[in-house]
């Protein structure tokens, strides 16, 4: 089936609605149309309905165990993404609730108004030592529903109103919102923000990651946190390769020129129904490039398209993925060779807070 057919699903990434492994979690269901009046980041069709469930979580904090991720706590306060990226590793999660990793994961987006709350109850305790907490591990902390709740924001108040240390990583243009929260962390070294970035070519990312701003409204973001002295690096992820590989050099060395202090990579990995889910997507947009890039994809993957081992499956193993690697570390070299990051505080926490409004 070719791109341009009628059947394609326009503004959505996942053209198929995979099977769920199992069954897990109700949820309480509110559907609406948050966006009438709301101005988009892109011209993208919104005549299908996103529905928006609301969970009562009783924790919030996620500890994040895995040696390869830099990572000690995340918080979600979404699941389910309408930001639609055909890779993404987060949407096996969404079979956790009971729905599909497909189109489901774009559609039923779930909901946590209470997160903030619950962060600041975490901040209270008496056992809670300063750690780096991370917005977000899995899903965007900024995607579209964002703008309506106004979770994310929420949050920022909170780890200024503690003084707890947070980073950031989002490929949306309203992060730029909160530019009080961030800077007022920057102050003391309590924030680092993440740009991801996965291609400079807007025809492609409009097919794979379609409602998601344009590069180069990611790397106007950049130059503008950088200019409020806000520590913003750029990450290269996922790096497909036979597709997005290419393109390392003049990604690092645009965001560099924008202000980016780092950057970072993850090579693609294809675990669960997004296997699937984007081998449907290529094939349906690239059907010329399909075969190739899943084989790529595999050969970085001892001969799958999925990989959890610990310490490799990030980076990937093997001669293209050593390619990768050696083109990321020559670019890096060449254009960030007089940057560096800011070390996140840990030494200006407050367990009382301040005495003001939280929301």
């Amino acid at each position: 089936m070719l791109y341009n057919s009628s059947e394609y699903q326009k503004g959505r990434g996942a053209q198929i609605n995979t099977s769920n492994r199992f069954l897990k979690n109700s949820v309480e269901a509110i559907i609406e149309n948050i966006y009438e009046n709301a101005t988009f980041d892109e011209d993208i069709p919104i005549g299908f309905k996103t529905e928006f469930f609301i969970d009562q979580p009783k924790t919030i904090l996620n500890k994040v165990n895995a040696d390869d991720l830099r990572m000690m706590f995340s918080i979600n306060p979404y699941q389910g993404c309408e930001h639609g990226c055909t890779y993404c590793y987060a949407r096996n999660v969404h079979e956790n609730w009971g729905y599909s990793a497909g189109t489901d994961f774009e559609q039923k987006i779930i909901v946590k108004p209470t997160a903030p709350k619950l962060l600041e109850q975490l901040f209270m305790k008496k056992n809670w030592k300063p750690a780096v907490i991370s917005l977000s591990g899995n899903t965007d902390c900024y995607q579209p529903a964002e703008r309506k709740y106004e979770i994310t924001r929420q949050m920022l108040n909170i780890f200024c109103k503690y003084r707890n240390p947070v980073g950031v990583i989002t490929k949306n243009a309203l992060i730029l919102r909160d530019l009080d929260y961030l800077k007022e962390l920057a102050e003391n070294n309590l924030i680092q923000v993440y740009i991801s970035i996965t291609t400079l070519n807007d025809t492609l990312r409009s097919k794979m990651e379609p409602r998601t701003v344009t590069a180069k409204q990611r790397l106007l973001t950049i130059e503008k946190l950088s200019k409020e002295n806000i520590p913003v690096s750029v990450m290269v992820a996922p790096i497909i390769p036979g597709l997005t590989d290419h393109e390392i050099p003049k990604i690092l060395q645009q965001a560099a020129s924008a202000g980016a202090l780092g950057a970072g990579y993850t090579v693609v990995r294809l675990n669960g129904a997004v296997g699937d889910i984007f081998t449907d997507w290529i094939q349906k947009n690239y059907p010329e490039k399909a075969q190739k890039v899943i084989n790529q994809i595999k050969e970085c993957h001892g001969g799958k398209v999925n990989d959890s081992r610990i310490g490799v499956r990030m980076k990937g193993e093997g001669p293209i993925a050593e390619h990768i690697k050696n083109l990321f570390k020559v670019s890096q070299a060449k254009y960030f060779a007089n940057k560096t990051i800011p070390q996140l505080s840990l030494q200006h926490f407050r367990r009382e807070g301040l005495q003001y409004t939280l929301f």
